[in-house]
Formats: C-alpha cells, sequence, structure tokens
C-alpha cells in the first residue's frame, strides 16, 4: 500500500454510526473530509466484530454481512477523494456495552474490579472470537478497504489478553507473554488467512499499560517480535489504558511541544528491536515534533486522532506552508458529543467560532 504521506489518521470513537453499527451519511462526509484534508492514511473507528463486542451506542461495525454495501459506500467516498483508509477491527470484551449488547461482558479473566462479573471466556469461545475478526477482515476487504488494523490496545479484549491486569488465567493463554499473546497472535494468523498475503494487517498495541500489574515494555517488544515473525505488516504504538484518568491513551492538557509524543521514548525501542514500519500515536500536535521523529528515526509514520476531529485539513494546511500547530487543546471535550448522540466533535472550536 502506498501512502500520498507519512500522516495517519488514528481510528477514533466517532459515534455517528446507526444503531446496528451501519454507517451513515455523516459518518462518509467525515472520513471524505480527512481524505481531503491530506491524511495519507485513515484508520476507521474500531468497528466491532460481534454484537457482544460493542463497546459503545452508535460505533461502527462489521459483524454482518448485511453491512458490506454501507461500507463499501465509505471506502469509495475517500478513494474519489484520493485517501486511502484502513478499518480497525476490535472487541470491548471486559468493557462491552452490554446495555445494548444485551449479552454479559465477556474477558479473559474476572478479577472481580467491576461492579458486575464478567464471563470468563472457555478456550473454544476464545476460537469463535478469533473468527469472528477473520469473517470481519474478509468483510472489510470486500467493502474496498485498503487494508485491516487489529486493535490490541487501550483496554480492549485482545489488549486485556496480554495485560496481567486483566488476564490471570493458567491455561495456554495466560501466565507468560508467549501465552497472553496467543489470542493476539491467532487472532492474525485467523486474519491474514481470510485476507490473503497481498493484503495490508497491522495492529495497534500498547507500549505499556502504566497501570499497575498492567503490560511492561518488556513484554509489549516480545509481542511485537512474535508479531513480526507472524506476518504483521506494521505497528500503531499507543499506550495506557481507558480505566486510568492521568495517563490514559488521550491524555489532558498537551500544550507545549516538550509534552507532545508521549510514547517516543518506547518507540525508540521498538525501532530497535523490530524491521516493520511503526506508526506513532500520542500527543503529536506540531509540524517540527512531526518530522524530527520521523527524522531521528522515532517512528517511521505519525498519527493523530484528536487535531483531526478539530482540523480535518491540517495536514493540508500544514503542507501549503502554514506549520502553525494544531488548534486542539486536549481537553477530550470532544468526545463528550456522543453521550449527547452528536457524534465527535470539537467543543472548544463551536466555543470560540
Amino acid at each position: 500500500m502506498t501512502l500520498a504521506n507519512r500522516f495517519v489518521r488514528s481510528a477514533t470513537y466517532e459515534g455517528l454510526a446507526a444503531e446496528d453499527g451501519a454507517v451513515t451519511p455523516a459518518l462518509t462526509n467525515m472520513m471524505k473530509a480527512l481524505a481531503e484534508g491530506g491524511v495519507g492514511l485513515i484508520i476507521s473507528s474500531h468497528a466491532y466484530v460481534s454484537q457482544a463486542g460493542q463497546a459503545g451506542p452508535n460505533q461502527l461495525g462489521v459483524y454482518k454481512d448485511e453491512l458490506v454495501p454501507g461500507l463499501a459506500d465509505m471506502t469509495g467516498a475517500v478513494h474519489a477523494a484520493g485517501g486511502k483508509i484502513v478499518m480497525q477491527l476490535a472487541h470491548a470484551g471486559y468493557h462491552a456495552f452490554t446495555r445494548d449488547t444485551g449479552q454479559p461482558a465477556v474477558a479473559p479473566s474476572d478479577p472481580g474490579i467491576a461492579k458486575t462479573a464478567r464471563h470468563v471466556l472457555q478456550i473454544e469461545e476464545i476460537g469463535q472470537i478469533t473468527e469472528d475478526f477473520a469473517r470481519s477482515a474478509q468483510r472489510a476487504k470486500t467493502a474496498g478497504f485498503d487494508g485491516v488494523q487489529i486493535h490490541a490496545a487501550h483496554g480492549y479484549l485482545l489488549s486485556q489478553f496480554l495485560s496481567p491486569h486483566y488476564n490471570r488465567r493458567t491455561d495456554a493463554y495466560g501466565g507468560t507473554i508467549e501465552n497472553r499473546a496467543r489470542a493476539v497472535l491467532e487472532v492474525l494468523q485467523a486474519v491474514r488467512q481470510a485476507v490473503g498475503k497481498g493484503f495490508p494487517v497491522l495492529i495497534k498495541m500498547n507500549c505499556r499499560d502504566f497501570y499497575e500489574n498492567g503490560l511492561e515494555l518488556v513484554d509489549s517488544l516480545k509481542t511485537a517480535q512474535m508479531l513480526e515473525e507472524n506476518g504483521i505488516d506494521a505497528i500503531e504504538l499507543s499506550g495506557g489504558l481507558l480505566i486510568n484518568k492521568q495517563l490514559m491513551p488521550s491524555r489532558k492538557g498537551i500544550h507545549s511541544e516538550d509534552l507532545e509524543a508521549y510514547f517516543q521514548a518506547e518507540a525508540r525501542e521498538f525501532q530497535k528491536n523490530i524491521n516493520i514500519p511503526l506508526i506513532l500515536v500520542g500527543g503529536i500536535r506540531s509540524y517540527p515534533v512531526a518530522a524530527r521523529l520521523v527524522s531521528e528515526n522515532t517512528a517511521d509514520y505519525i498519527s493523530m486522532a484528536r487535531p483531526l476531529i478539530r482540523e480535518p485539513g491540517l495536514i493540508h494546511r500544514w503542507k501549503t506552508g502554514n506549520v502553525q500547530p494544531s488548534a486542539c487543546i486536549s481537553d477530550n471535550q470532544c468526545f463528550s458529543g456522543i453521550q449527547a448522540g452528536l457524534g465527535v466533535y470539537c467543543v472548544s472550536a463551536e466555543k470560540t467560532a
């Protein structure tokens, strides 16, 4: 897959799909605007691969064949605008939106840290979820996506398998990092078999969980090496868990260059240990920071989400010579629109308009 530039729109939760996860005109228009705004690669919002894996209301879905035509309309709009788009495949696991799914949340194990008990996955159920990822990847390919990304970050299901905080199993899927990575590797192998060798398969994963008894760098590096050995095409590096408000994936208060790229130290370690493209996300707001990260080989691609919510045409603006930083103030108010049923949008921009 050849991209126009090294900028990636990182997947985020738009909250603009229909109740059943179908694509809407609003979601298509958002993806089209990103392509027109100059982003080299768009990664669509985390799309749930089974109904039990839904993370929230109006989330994009890819769990049934009936959703493919709408997805094809979206990819067609992006391609017509000269863009490339990858679908992120996800399962919420422990953090599923049970109010909408009507099914119990599933997890590698139940450490008893939530008010409601989680259903601990049996081995055959892990196999079923693996097949859900594979079938969803095939749907994405049929719908015209340029690739897929496996979501194994931020405390969603595959991240839960990797993390000792969530994964307390004593069988072949728990204990050592080789066992904890087993589910992720099986998903990769199943997805690869479903889409074929010539179709890009990426993964988003944590460098660290930044949480007590969470995934640490030494194990994330081992996981990355195993992923490379099993044919992953690129890694998007993130970090943090949604349950950690201080060191969550979308950190607040990124108002100066020295606070940007808060996973860059870990990215340097990844670059020493893998030989596949590394995409770095995490508080990048300024063109000079992005350029430095690439020139110093800290990352091969620069990924952003909140700045492109604020300004979908940010990359085009930078390309034309106006390299003022993104106006994003990192307050995370953009996600409040989802709860109001309006979808993600920049509340701060609305206030200053």
